[in-house]
């Protein structure tokens, strides 16, 4: 297997060159992305690429786990996990779809996908980088609000999986099958308003 784990060296010049490579992968996709063109976007020398990773896969790792790092940070910064479970979920629930429609979070998705079979490592990491992340928190958030009495739940993480699955359906599947090219915030609202009663349905107090 190949070894992916990043040996990425940071300073004054690396967060231009991960805006350059960014802005390059989401317009040519992983294969068409060359190092000369995100060198000339990121306005630095290959030479100065290099000297912070190693190749095209390893920045492009750096690039997808970053955006999705920080995706996770802004949706944990911005809900008010003391809410009740109806609130909570539908905050999170907006957030993630929102993020999972976007044009950077299709391209991304199909990446990882048609790169999964060389490079397994690829899609771990950048799972491990925002999923993971929001799995965990929700299923934290579960469990407290069950002590409270606003939940009746036996598996925090499950139920934390099968929220994520019913914001996923409907809209997600027909755009990265091709289907439709682009949903609207209303399309988004009606996906995450049925979620959230479906979950309550099954596990609210």
């Amino acid at each position: 297997m190949t070894d992916l784990s990043p040996t990425v060296r940071k300073g004054r010049k690396y967060d231009q060159v991960l805006a350059g490579a960014r802005k390059v992968f989401m317009s040519d996709g992983f294969e068409g992305a060359s190092v000369d063109e995100i060198a000339r976007v990121a306005a630095v020398s290959k030479a100065t690429l290099y000297s912070y990773f190693p190749d095209k896969r390893h920045l492009f790792m750096e690039v997808a786990n970053a955006e999705c790092a920080r995706q996770s940070q802004e949706a944990l910064d911005n809900i008010d996990m003391s809410a009740p479970p109806h609130e909570v979920l539908s905050q999170a629930g907006h957030h993630f779809l929102r993020f999972l429609t976007s044009t950077f979070g299709v391209q991304i998705f199909r990446i990882c996908v048609a790169e999964t079979d060389r490079f397994p490592e690829l899609g771990r990491r950048f799972y491990s980088s925002g999923p993971a992340v929001m799995r965990v928190e929700m299923a934290l958030y579960f469990e407290q609000a069950e002590a409270r009495g606003e939940l009746r739940i036996d598996d925090y993480v499950l139920a934390a999986d099968q929220f994520g699955e019913l914001c996923k359906a409907d809209l997600w599947p027909r755009l990265i099958f091709g289907v439709i090219k682009s949903v609207s915030d209303a399309e988004i609202d009606r996906v995450i308003d049925g979620a959230v009663q479906t979950f309550m349905a099954r596990y609210g107090a």
